[in-house]
């Protein structure tokens, strides 16, 4: 089943183009279905390549989703242009008094601040916060995966000697847990955070479960235990050329980077990566729409 999404969105040509079944307003009005309403709480800088990666995922399942995107009204965007923005997306503001089927929290570029320290902080605080009543379950991704962990059970995060950057093997935990249904017992994701969190207080949180954590790389999936908060601290939703972009855009910045580790083939950053995740981040965001969204959410919110 299709993504419904505005027909001007420029993500739409590229999906339509990788034959990701999208349709607009005008066609999904005709068909009497209880779609699903997904909010995105876009806080990627290049708005728009996150888009078509979330969307990509998002459209590759049985369902029938509505999209909306958010913007924050503390921050000013530097990448995205005002129009696009205008256009596309909605304010806390314009949805607060609105009910959400699922949410997705992006990661954003600001992990090296403390949260205190981000200027939409207390903002970010005041969505997190309207989501336990308005929203079935949250995907919290990344710095956004952090941000949870910290405002809803005050875990920290802390610094790393060296950035985390790459892709790493994961093992599956909790096998019996729905976000992970059909998962390898080890499987691949990417990475690509100066922090951490603070390991031991979380595997010891009576409301949280360590789902799925790597020898090289750490935690990557965390979930509540009722399942309306979902972290991955990861970026499954990478395309398989985005830690390479990154890699060159810091190289070319004289920012100190080193290789993305087990991602070029032979670590040869002049070879072309190899895409190695897209089913697993294919599984991860259907089995959340299907198990924390759909199978939860009412028909009619009251």
């Amino acid at each position: 089943m299709p993504i419904k999404i505005p027909a001007q969105l420029p993500a739409k040509e590229i999906l339509v183009n990788e034959n990701i079944f999208v349709m607009d307003e005008d066609r999904a009005i005709s068909q009497d279905i209880r779609p699903l309403n997904i909010i995105i709480l876009n806080l990627m800088p290049e708005k728009e390549k996150t888009e078509a990666q979330l969307l990509r995922f998002l459209g590759n399942t049985p369902l029938q989703v509505n999209i909306s995107f958010m913007r924050l009204t503390s921050h000013e965007s530097k990448n995205t242009s005002r129009l696009h923005l205008d256009q596309f997306y909605k304010t806390f503001s314009d949805v607060k008094n609105k009910k959400f089927d699922g949410m997705i929290i992006t990661g954003a570029p600001v992990e090296k601040l403390e949260f205190e320290e981000v200027d939409y902080w207390d903002e970010l605080k005041e969505i997190m916060d309207w989501t336990s009543n308005n929203v079935t379950s949250t995907l919290h991704i990344c710095w956004g995966a952090q941000a949870a962990l910290f405002h809803h059970y005050g875990i920290e995060k802390h610094s790393l000697p060296q950035k985390c950057f790459g892709v790493f093997e994961h093992e599956v935990l909790l096998p019996n847990t729905k976000v992970v249904r059909g998962f390898d017992e080890i499987f691949l994701a990417p990475h690509s955070r100066h922090t951490d969190i603070d390991v031991e207080k979380l595997e010891n949180h009576d409301d949280l479960m360590v789902v799925s954590k790597s020898p090289q790389a750490g935690i990557l999936l965390i979930s509540s235990k009722d399942g309306k908060k979902i972290m991955v601290t990861g970026h499954l939703e990478y395309d398989a050329d985005t830690l390479s972009t990154e890699y060159h855009r810091d190289l070319q910045k004289g920012a100190p980077i080193s290789v993305p580790k087990n991602y070029f083939p032979g670590d040869d950053p002049d070879k072309k990566p190899v895409y190695r995740w897209k089913s697993h981040a294919s599984l991860l965001f259907s089995n959340w729409l299907n198990y924390y969204v759909y199978q939860e959410t009412p028909y009619e919110w009251d």
